[in-house]
């Protein structure tokens, strides 16, 4: 497809049909002080990260090729939103250099995720390995409820207050206070 060439190359399959403006910004102008922003804002946006869930926990997979742990920040905000954050470097440019293609992205970077009720926030682990982030989030085991029988109050209950009141009177005590008072 003529577009393909002209927006470069694609992620994903779905990506054919949607024009990237950022990444076609980056192609028109090469060699334009945009260049690096352009690059930069499309690293922040484009940090994949996956997101799944099984029946004990919920685990976060973020592609950060290049990155040591030293560089990558997680934590908890806000309560319950789980913030993934760092900072690629810029690789130093010597005046010597001659750079044919530049399309490493750097600077900073930033996804957050609203975790549900079900998460346990104490028990929270992280590691890097081979580039990829992996952020494990266990579930809170609910409490399973046993079954318990309410008894029901009203005109079966009656007979179950006058046994109350006989068994008073056999240990000499006064059941109501009307009967306190005869």
């Amino acid at each position: 497809m003529a577009l393909s060439s002209f927006f470069g190359r694609r992620n994903n399959m779905w990506d054919v049909a949607v024009a990237d403006p950022l990444e076609a910004m980056v192609t028109l102008f090469d060699n334009a002080p945009a260049t690096s922003f352009a690059r930069d804002a499309r690293a922040v946006a484009c940090t994949s990260v996956d997101w799944k869930e099984t029946p004990s926990e919920h685990v976060f997979k973020a592609d950060l090729p290049g990155l040591r742990k030293e560089d990558v920040r997680v934590q908890i905000e806000d309560g319950r939103t789980l913030s993934i954050s760092g900072q690629r470097q810029k690789e130093e440019v010597q005046k010597t250099d001659t750079w044919h293609r530049v399309e490493r992205s750097s600077g900073s970077f930033m996804r957050k995720f609203r975790l549900p009720e079900s998460a346990d926030l104490d028990h929270i682990t992280a590691k890097v390995d081979s580039g990829v982030l992996t952020v494990v989030v266990p579930k809170v085991e609910k409490e399973k409820s046993e079954a318990r029988r309410i008894e029901i109050g009203g005109g079966a209950s009656q007979p179950a207050a006058i046994a109350h009141e006989e068994k008073a009177e056999q240990n000499g005590a006064a059941s109501t206070p009307a009967q306190a008072q005869q």
